[in-house]
């Protein structure tokens, strides 16, 4: 009798077909068949066309705007996607998303704000996921307690030090965490990239404010003179923060400045900000496509990491510890 576990079964509704063929190429597997049906009115309807009958079902799905699609409509095909694998009377379905929307509204950061992740939570709880798994989250803690199902949070510093590493081996470095919140992250790159040049990265940190949606910097503290910078984060959005960072190390005397981050959203007029010479590059992953980004000289300083292997990873580990 054969008892060799069922490899994963992975399903990835279309706008993020090409990011899931590459993991599942990765893993050595084919994606699982599916339905999808539009309606003249913008209803849809997704079924699968394999059987799910007690299998481990992984759906992978980054939530992010794109044209023709919006992050509600993403998450909204997603959750009815998930439905109908648990009525297929999957085993477990589990949620993998690089990038995943709403996750930085996370707390009351005014009077009566919406913790819109715990909302999210509570969807995904409530279409009977099982578990989820996403790639660098704002606030990894927050993100972890607003769930009640299993969580696995997945960061891509070593694939943005090992970048760094190649590129800038025998430079002087320092990593700058753009504000308070983002020490832990650096500090992390920071140990990484040092392992990997083998020799000594300094740390700087700057301070930051926000209120009515307008960004303050706040003086750095660390030793930029002479070094090159790179400014570490979880998001790229609008760019108003890297930008300000950016020119602060410039002032500071840094010989170059780089900016490193998980996803670039790219919102705004954030191509023009970072676009402007005062970063020599920008290096993101493709847990969100670079669309937003024109030909000109943002792109020409853009490089994108491939995160494939990393998350195929993740559902191996995740799979083989399920079976």
């Amino acid at each position: 009798m054969n008892t060799e576990p069922l490899p994963p079964q992975l399903f990835s509704p279309p706008t993020t077909h090409a990011f899931a063929q590459r993991v599942a190429t990765a893993l050595g597997v084919a994606l699982a068949e599916y339905e999808r049906c539009p309606f003249e009115d913008g209803e849809h309807k997704m079924r699968p066309l394999e059987s799910v009958r007690d299998r481990d079902v992984y759906v992978i799905h980054s939530m992010y705007a794109d044209p023709g699609h919006t992050v509600n409509d993403k998450l909204c095909e997603l959750l009815f996607f998930v439905g109908a694998l648990v009525d297929a009377c999957a085993a477990r379905v589990s949620v993998v998303a690089p990038y995943l929307c709403y996750a930085r509204q996370d707390r009351h950061s005014q009077l009566r704000d919406p913790v819109t992740t715990r909302y999210v939570a509570q969807l995904f709880e409530a279409m009977g996921v099982s578990r989820v798994a996403t790639l660098d989250v704002h606030n990894p803690a927050a993100w972890q307690n607003a769930f009640r199902v299993p969580t696995e949070h997945l960061e891509a510093n070593g694939l943005l030090a090992r970048w760094f590493a190649t590129n800038l081996r025998d430079t002087a470095l320092v990593v700058v965490s753009p504000d308070a919140g983002g020490v832990h992250r650096a500090e992390d790159f920071r140990a990484r990239l040092a392992k990997l040049v083998g020799h000594p990265v300094e740390a700087a940190f700057a301070g930051k404010l926000r209120a009515g949606g307008i960004v303050t910097g706040k003086p750095i503290v660390g030793d930029l003179e002479g070094r090159c910078a790179i400014i570490v984060d979880d998001l790229i959005g609008t760019g108003a923060t890297i930008a300000q960072v950016a020119a602060h190390c410039r002032a500071l005397g840094a010989s170059e400045v780089h900016a490193a981050a998980t996803h670039g959203l790219f919102l705004g007029d954030a191509c023009e900000r970072l676009g402007n010479g005062a970063l020599a590059s920008v290096v993101v992953t493709d847990s969100v496509a670079t669309w937003r980004v024109p030909e000109g000289p943002l792109l020409e300083r853009l490089t994108v990491l491939d995160s494939a292997p990393l998350i195929a990873e993740a559902i191996a580990r995740m799979h083989a510890g399920a079976a």
